[in-house]
């Protein structure tokens, strides 16, 4: 497959498609550094809509992020209720759908990913197996420019190490010096205005904008203002 493009993703840009109670935006899909397939969409079920068909994959991990609404995630018959900032880790071959249970609309991304080294569900399973987590149950932790709350730093079945985070900055400037690292990195722009520079390039995201650094490219993201902003970092290799 041809590789994915480092850059910005924008969600004003994304091609929206229909389909009765639910819509889908596909975002990127293609290979990276790390992974020889390596697909990204985001979907909204509408308030009401049936639950996606439960079903398993083979050889293929996910990552699901809530963006907003009440979402009832089911893996293997164990149901956890997920909020905005809900993330799930999941690894393949287990059962597994998605309700929409509240009010509102639910919107969520998916990360579909196979890794170009054999899969491991045993090394999956030493780090933790399928992970449930609501943004609420995990610490925040103030910092110098604003804070972060932890997910998760784990081998998964597709990758030797997997690393999530958010990170708030409170005022304007950079979360950090620009750096280049072996991973390859994704930044989910939650809430504010945010710059960041791939490459020797600029690009602006937004609440729902999403960037792509893949390995060793030099990067750094700026808070674009004073008012404050928050956005999802993970990376992998």
């Amino acid at each position: 497959m041809e590789p994915v493009r480092s850059g910005v993703y924008n969600w004003s840009a994304l091609p929206v498609k229909k389909d009765g109670d639910r819509e889908s935006r596909k975002i990127m899909e293609g290979s990276s550094h790390h992974l020889d397939y390596l697909e990204i969409h985001a979907t909204t079920q509408f308030k009401g809509a049936k639950p996606s068909t439960a079903h398993a994959n083979d050889d293929i991990e996910e990552c699901i992020i809530v963006r907003e609404g009440k979402m009832e995630a089911t893996v293997e018959g164990r149901s956890v209720v997920l909020g905005p900032g809900g993330v799930i880790l999941l690894m393949p071959r287990q059962m597994h759908s998605v309700k929409n249970i509240g009010e509102g609309d639910l919107t969520y991304y998916v990360m579909r990913y196979r890794s170009r080294k054999n899969m491991s569900l045993e090394r999956g399973l030493a780090g933790g197996g399928t992970m449930m987590l609501n943004a609420d149950s995990l610490k925040f932790i103030p910092s110098a420019r604003g804070g972060g709350r932890p997910y998760f730093d784990r081998p998964s079945a597709m990758c030797e190490r997997f690393e999530m985070h958010i990170t708030q900055l409170d005022k304007k400037g950079e979360s950090h010096k620009p750096h280049a690292h072996a991973e390859t990195e994704i930044i989910l722009v939650i809430s504010g205005d945010t710059e960041m520079t791939i490459d020797g390039k600029e690009y602006k995201g937004r609440a729902g904008d999403l960037y792509l650094m893949e390995s060793e490219l030099l990067h750094g993201i700026r808070n674009a203002n004073d008012a404050p902003c928050s956005y999802f970092a993970f990376k992998w290799r």
